[in-house]
């Protein structure tokens, strides 16, 4: 009997000490799994290559939009309502959007000539067909199309980017 009770101690011992092990590895495992989404999701992209740092301290390529430091601030235009130019003429499009502007006077410029934006956004919907709009790669041009318009109309880069807040088509 004492012989079956030692022989049992040693294999509770390594019962236990195996527990702790898988625990470990279990910890170990959420614990990296934790960090490489904190890097793939959470943590701001470095730079791409030691090139790009370079041309931008030495200002041989001028900044991007989104790089533009300062003032930047959304308006939000009014709803546009068009027909499509489609062959029956039975397609709308109902358009909310918001704008991002580089400074307090282009925002307020903005908000002066609506009506000037509003002829330049209708003209360049009313051209577009249902085909046209259905792709998300047609419907990120159309943002391009927008911001140059807007551009146009207020007479320098004073808008940043166009958000669609809204996007029906029926």
């Amino acid at each position: 009997m004492a012989d079956e009770q030692s022989q049992d101690a040693p294999k509770k011992k390594r019962l236990g000490m195996i527990k702790w092990i898988i625990l470990a590895a279990v910890i170990l495992a959420l614990g990296g799994g934790g960090y490489f989404a904190y890097l793939k999701f959470f943590a701001a992209p470095k730079e791409a290559s030691g090139e790009q740092a370079s041309a931008k301290e030495s200002g041989d390529a001028p900044p991007a939009p989104s790089e533009v430091k300062g003032y930047k601030d959304l308006v939000t235009l009014p709803t546009f309502v068009v027909n499509l130019a489609d062959p029956l003429g039975r397609r709308y499009l109902k358009l909310s959007m918001d704008v991002e502007v580089s400074d307090e006077k282009a925002a307020a410029e903005l908000k002066s000539s609506e009506s000037k934006i509003r002829d330049a956004v209708i003209l360049l919907l009313s051209s577009k067909s249902f085909q046209e709009l259905s792709t998300i790669e047609s419907k990120i041009l159309l943002k391009k199309q927008i911001v140059e318009r807007l551009n146009q109309v207020l007479g320098g880069p004073k808008v940043l980017r166009v958000f669609f807040t809204e996007m029906v088509v029926q």
